[in-house]
């Protein structure tokens, strides 16, 4: 089991440890419920550093991330960054990423914890170009500080103008004291704010100043059991849960990054399923009843016959009813359609409906 470069910070914090993606991460602190609102209402600062990143650079740097991602990387400018994902040759996902322009011809691509290296040699079978590769994932750590109040009380950490950073842009610049990292606002919460790149050396100076920084506006640190409750409200995909190597882009509602202004992985295929229509869909629903939808339950119809299964389900510390996400026959995909969500030996009545969940 490895562990991040703040493991021992986590434990001093009185962090609750679980194994994740093959780290010791802090799965909670206080309670899931308190950090949830904290990042909701204030601002809060998560380890995120088990996720891996990779540097893809040279002249035909773009060329191989074109070939293996479904997005257009050919759209980004220096200093912006793109949601993708890397289409397997079946239909499938082999995982979904943050694709970065540093420079001209250099590329960080930052992918899930869990499939570092099945990315990587996913990524390196396909490098018939010889775009020049590197596995940062060892040597870096990543922090993300979300919630309305992130601009305000970072401010004070770096001479760059965090407010005029947009949405899925970054800046490589000073914070908290050190040099060259980037400041990205990106997030998996839907609260707004940045994450934070920088060398394992770097993040214990840059976490405590963090905290320091936010403590006038409520600042805490916040462990992954809130960020799976922050990123369900917002409908954002989970790999392993709401996509994998079995389900495509396009019936997973990834439609919008699919572009087909290029070729790419699988491409042609996915781009027959798009015109013809998916047989199946990932739909949004909430419970009519009080239950909490779970990941593995079954969906089933007015008559008990099972349609589908969950894929990510909680209580909405947000809203107080189950929300959750699974696939289903694209007949029971509108919105407004009534599915049953089967809570133990109970079919709870449940309806589906438009993300995002939570609505600022």
């Amino acid at each position: 089991m490895k562990n991040t470069a703040l493991n021992e910070t986590h434990i001093a914090l009185g962090a609750k440890m679980v194994p994740f993606a093959g780290y010791n991460m802090p799965v909670q602190y206080e309670g899931v419920n308190i950090e949830h609102q904290t990042v909701r209402e204030a601002v809060g600062v998560f380890d995120v550093s088990h996720m891996g990143e990779f540097l893809i650079e040279g002249e035909y740097a773009l060329d191989l991330i074109q070939k293996v991602s479904s997005n257009d990387a050919s759209k980004l400018a220096i200093g912006k960054a793109q949601y993708s994902c890397l289409p397997n040759d079946d239909g499938g996902i082999v995982d979904d990423l943050i694709i970065y322009k540093i420079k001209e011809d250099t590329y960080l691509l930052v992918v899930n914890a869990s499939n570092i290296e099945k990315d990587w040699n996913w990524i390196q079978s396909k490098n018939d170009v010889e775009a020049t590769m590197r596995n940062l994932s060892e040597d870096y750590s990543l922090l993300a500080i979300q919630g309305p109040k992130a601009v305000e009380a970072m401010q004070s950490l770096s001479s760059h103008d965090l407010s005029a950073i947009k949405f899925y842009n970054f800046v490589v610049g000073d914070f908290a004291g050190i040099d060259h990292v980037i400041i990205s606002a990106t997030g998996y919460t839907g609260s707004g704010g940045f994450e934070i790149y920088c060398k394992n050396s770097e993040v214990k100076q840059i976490w405590d100043k963090i905290l320091e920084a936010g403590t006038d506006f409520g600042i805490k640190p916040i462990g992954l059991a809130a960020r799976d409750t922050l990123r369900l409200e917002m409908g954002y995909c989970l790999y392993g849960n709401d996509i994998d190597d079995t389900t495509s882009p396009i019936e997973a509602g990834l439609s919008w990054i699919t572009k087909f202004t290029k070729n790419f992985t699988n491409s042609e295929a996915l781009k027959a399923e798009k015109e013809h229509g998916a047989e199946r869909k990932l739909v949004a629903f909430e419970l009519d009843d009080r239950g909490i939808p779970r990941h593995g339950y079954d969906i089933v119809d007015g008559n008990g016959n099972k349609i589908g299964n969950v894929t990510s389900g909680t209580m909405s510390p947000s809203l107080g009813k189950g929300i959750g996400l699974g696939y289903v026959p694209t007949i029971f995909s509108q919105v407004g359609s009534k599915i049953n969500i089967q809570v133990r030996k109970k079919a709870i009545p449940a309806t589906v409906v438009k993300l995002p969940f939570y609505k600022v």
